[in-house]
């Protein structure tokens, strides 16, 4: 099973949509909480649904159950949590909602987990995917 993950921040619509092009993802999954803000540019709900139709022919599908909740997004970027802690409290969470069980792999396989930041480092769409390797295995994870 292969599952990619990219950010869009930092980047330009075309070079985005070219990357998911070029890598045939099967569709693009948004695992962030809020993803209407004003903020995210080409990257709003209503936006990507219509771009990743349109350019890339595969469908958007939002899934908050693999996003942070608001209180710990807070704590990390708005009360200078360290990650470490950010990264245990959410894969606490995604355990605790058992999304492995929720999830299907057949839903999943060839996705593109979206989030905002640029680079997979320090974001929850890694630990997303990293999560669904260790409950699923054979995982192989693609950061475009």
């Amino acid at each position: 099973m292969k599952l990619f993950t990219i950010g869009f921040t930092r980047t330009s619509a075309e070079r985005f949509f070219d990357r998911l092009r070029r890598a045939k993802i099967g569709s693009l999954v948004d695992v962030r909480l809020n993803n209407v803000s004003q903020l995210a540019g080409f990257a709003k709900r209503d936006d990507l649904r219509y771009f990743t139709r349109e350019l890339v022919h595969v469908p958007y599908v939002h899934r908050p159950e693999l996003a942070p909740t608001q209180e710990l997004l807070d704590a990390f970027k708005k009360n200078a949590g360290g990650w470490d802690e950010y990264e245990r409290a959410f894969l606490d969470l995604m355990a605790a909602r058992r999304v492995h069980e929720a999830l299907s792999r057949d839903q999943l396989d060839g996705a593109c987990l979206l989030c905002s930041e640029a680079e997979p480092h320090h974001c929850h769409r890694r630990l997303v995917a990293e999560h669904l390797r260790r409950a699923w295995d054979d995982v192989d994870i693609v950061h475009l």
